[in-house]
């Protein structure tokens, strides 16, 4: 294939061309949600016995999968009722959630109020802000020494002030799971062909590992999936423990976790986390969150007990730049406490 660059003609065997006649406007941010690519990790995994895919999670228009569940909880409701236009969504949400909520939300006529926290992150309280979300941050501790239990109280209170506030609830909401049942994992089918012998996820809500997860053993059904948590997450029964890192792991068991799917979990300390993270994006050039360091991570672990030719699928949930001071600020070498890539 050939395209044309500043009147030269150069070879470009990557370069995409749209059908003439066909459109590819799209009305907003919305409709350019999800579709996003299947990378192989030939640089990061190169001379192993093991393929690894990853989808780019973080190429949605706001920068994280949870674009998809936003939208699709929005629609969902709206379209059953328990939402109206001029009805207002309450999450607690700090990051990339309550970010995607404030983006889309006005698009559909619909007002949003993110719960937070002193923990939150300039950049992320400066979008949020900016995207014109209400903010309402609580200041007492729990009784965990954390904020969670208090922001959820004061969810509640919220909800309960406002008859037309309604509660998206993403640890518990099967909305959140069928997203990626019904979106996410369709893809995952129609751009990998060939098997997937192992699905490696990160967790939070769980929402992510349950939807893709079912959706592929119901395609292949000889599928391992191996659930990668936090080091000092509760989700599956470990021990809790101060966390640094948002967006992995959890400090309560969420809901959804009740019926998660899955035959392993690996926990991962945040040291390895982000000197992966740094490894990532050395050799693959992939600016990803902390979440995604973690995958790499876990991978790499996985690796001796891996039978031979097997293809290993992940998912980079979020992009890097919201990590900058917590994962990217020091050098490889200072990030990394332990040698993580074998």
């Amino acid at each position: 294939m050939w395209c044309r660059s500043q009147a030269r003609w150069v070879s470009a065997p990557s370069c995409p061309v749209e059908p003439r006649g066909r459109s590819v406007i799209h009305e907003s941010i919305a409709g350019v949600i999800g579709h996003t690519p299947v990378v192989r990790l030939g640089r990061l995994f190169q001379n192993q016995h093991f393929e690894v895919l990853a989808k780019l999670e973080y190429l949605n228009p706001l920068g994280s999968m949870k674009d998809r569940v936003a939208r699709h909880v929005i629609e969902s409701w709206l379209a059953d009722g328990t939402l109206q236009p001029g009805d207002r969504l309450v999450e607690s949400s700090s990051g990339n959630f309550g970010i995607a909520l404030a983006a889309l939300g006005p698009l559909y006529g619909v007002q949003v109020t993110c719960v937070l926290d002193p923990n939150t992150c300039d950049a992320n309280l400066s979008i949020l802000a900016n995207l014109g979300a209400r903010i309402d941050v609580v200041s007492k501790r729990d009784s965990q020494g954390g904020y969670l239990e208090t922001r959820l109280a004061r969810v509640q209170d919220l909800i309960a002030d406002d008859p037309r506030a309604v509660w998206v609830n993403q640890y518990a909401n099967e909305l959140c799971w069928q997203t990626h049942y019904q979106q996410t994992a369709e893809e995952i089918i129609a751009q990998v062909v060939e098997p997937v012998d192992v699905l490696v996820v990160a967790v939070s809500t769980t929402a992510t590992l349950q939807g893709i997860a079912r959706r592929l053993r119901e395609h292949w059904p000889d599928l391992i999936v191996v659930a990668v948590d936090a080091a000092g997450s509760v989700i599956f029964g470990g021990s809790s423990a101060p966390r640094r890192l948002p967006g992995h792991g959890s400090s309560r068991r969420p809901e959804l976790a009740a019926d998660c799917p899955h035959d392993h979990v690996m926990y991962v300390e945040e040291p390895d986390a982000v000197a992966s993270c740094h490894a990532l994006l050395q050799s693959e050039g992939i600016l990803a969150g902390a979440s995604s360091g973690a995958v790499v991570s876990a991978i790499s672990r996985l690796g001796p007990l891996l039978e031979p030719r097997s293809r290993v699928l992940t998912l980079f949930a979020d992009r890097g730049e919201r990590y900058v001071d917590l994962v990217y600020s020091s050098t490889p070498a200072e990030a990394a406490k332990s040698t993580v890539l074998q």
